[in-house]
């Protein structure tokens, strides 16, 4: 293991499609077998402001860490070389706690999906990583699946009545609901079959 690399660097194509695989397949079969409460959880979150202050905690310590100062053990662990941007961590490592406090106080309006987009995008750093020049050509399962993510997070942090609408219209006809969940479970069998078939060793 070469200590000069990142964290993310040294994610494996195999273990990531493991879990990348495992998790849309098992929430989405949530979603699809238990689809009345899992429509009523989804109606109500855009404006669920407690969720949305725990998802916005959870992105907002992610981000730290990546900021966070060296020789500290594990809390090291993530820290990221920012080039020309390193001057200005230690400032960043400060705002950080009273950012969240304000963000979270004083939006009121869809702070929930506005925060799963922010996670979204700190997510989709590690996922890029573990499947950067590695040479399965099924390992587009998962960069495909990623810049899907980026581009919605985008959305739900800039325009977060998108989430809304969407969420209206999935749950507007169960027939929609089904495919979408099928469609979700059919993509993480896929890439967790190509984790255990073709991504060992990479």
């Amino acid at each position: 293991m070469n200590p000069s690399m990142h964290a993310y660097e040294h994610l494996t194509l195999y273990h990531t499609g493991i879990v990348l695989g495992l998790v849309l397949a098992v929430i989405h079969s949530l979603l699809l077998f238990r689809a009345e409460q899992s429509k009523r959880f989804l109606i109500k979150f855009p404006r669920n402001q407690k969720i949305g202050q725990v998802i916005l905690g959870l992105g907002m310590l992610l981000f730290w860490l990546l900021i966070a100062p060296e020789g500290k053990g594990w809390i090291s662990s993530l820290a990221m070389d920012m080039t020309e941007f390193n001057a200005i961590k230690p400032i960043l490592r400060l705002l950080m706690p009273v950012l969240f406090v304000l963000v979270a106080l004083s939006i009121t309006e869809f702070l929930s999906v506005r925060a799963l987009g922010l996670l979204g995008l700190l997510i989709a750093q590690p996922l890029l990583s573990a499947a950067f020049l590695k040479d399965p050509t099924s390992r587009l399962l998962v960069p495909l699946w990623t810049y899907g993510l980026i581009v919605f997070s985008l959305f739900w942090v800039g325009m977060p009545y998108t989430f809304r609408d969407a969420v209206s219209w999935v749950t507007a006809k169960q027939s929609r609901w089904n495919a979408c969940c099928a469609a979700g479970i059919a993509y993480g069998l896929a890439i967790l079959a190509c984790a255990l078939l073709f991504w060992k060793g990479f």
